[in-house]
């Protein structure tokens, strides 16, 4: 991927999230869905990731904490978001989860020692303008947080320190990063289920099918995401992945599954500004950029 710039991977990256709940539509019509699909996927996965793992393990083993951290709180934030949607009100979960880039960008300068800048202040405010323009916001959404609104707001927050931990985990080989998380997915999910008593659904061979390339849907949007990640400053990189939004509300207008009016424009409109506010390299990079130059 090195001809690409790491912002435009990571535009990818998080296209292909924002077209994962096709798929995962479809998938709930053949009567999977909920921590079951989280399950079946991710276990599906890990007969990709601990081969990866195991070939890499002097590569990373310097930095096994930041990976251990990658591996549970990627696992979280896809758990606990699939069990918040699940179980509880869709906008709040969206609106909750999606804090996460506020969380990035206080850790990308608390841990990190990342620079705030006026314009990376602004563009995230700009992005969470648009996220509550697109999903909807009333009195309603302002009521006290539910159990089910608690696992959102905590998937996000593990979303934050997952991208927090893959920044630090400069040497750590992209592939490792990107396919860990599938461990702690799997691992979650299927305590999930347990805790919740969940019966899994028989599985034909044509299901396992359709699990199997929704996995390597999931494993292209993984690996473009953590190379980006990787490479963009952590308080871009949360304005970014924001885009994942539009790309989910505008497919879903396209497919008719729902109805975009001005409000939705004017947040996708929001939410497309930041994204290019955040693309633009800071002063500071452009300026080591020059002083590089013969």
């Amino acid at each position: 991927m090195g001809w690409l710039k790491p912002e435009i991977v990571l535009l990818l990256g998080a296209s292909f999230w924002g077209l994962g709940w096709i798929p995962l539509d479809h998938l709930a019509g053949q009567g999977l869905a909920g921590m079951p699909v989280v399950l079946y996927t991710y276990g599906l996965l890990c007969l990709v990731a601990l081969p990866i793992l195991v070939v890499q393990r002097r590569a990373w083993w310097p930095q096994r904490r930041a990976l251990a951290v990658i591996c549970l709180c990627g696992g979280w934030a896809t758990a606990g978001l699939v069990g918040a949607l699940s179980e509880g009100d869709v906008v709040r979960a969206m609106l909750l989860f999606y804090l996460a880039p506020v969380w990035a960008l206080l850790g990308g300068w608390l841990l990190l020692g990342e620079r705030l800048s006026f314009v990376r202040v602004g563009a995230l405010l700009l992005a969470m303008s648009g996220i509550a323009l697109t999903l909807g916001v009333s009195a309603e959404t302002f009521r006290p947080l539910t159990a089910s609104d608690w696992l959102a707001l905590s998937a996000g927050l593990a979303f934050a320190f997952n991208n927090l931990a893959t920044r630090a985990a400069d040497q750590v080989p992209i592939a490792s990063k990107a396919v860990v998380a599938f461990l702690g997915a799997a691992l979650l999910g299927g305590l999930f289920c347990l805790q919740q008593q969940v019966a899994l659904p028989p599985m034909s061979a044509g299901l396992w099918l359709q699990i199997l390339l929704f996995g390597g849907f999931w494993l292209i949007a993984m690996s473009a995401a953590q190379y980006g990640f990787s490479h963009v400053e952590t308080s871009r990189a949360a304005v970014l992945v924001v885009i994942e939004l539009v790309v989910a509300v505008l497919t879903a207008a396209w497919l008719g599954e729902r109805e975009l009016g001005l409000r939705e424009w004017c947040g996708g409109a929001l939410v497309l500004f930041a994204a290019l506010l955040a693309e633009r390299p800071s002063r500071a990079s452009s300026t080591k950029l020059c002083e590089a130059k013969p």
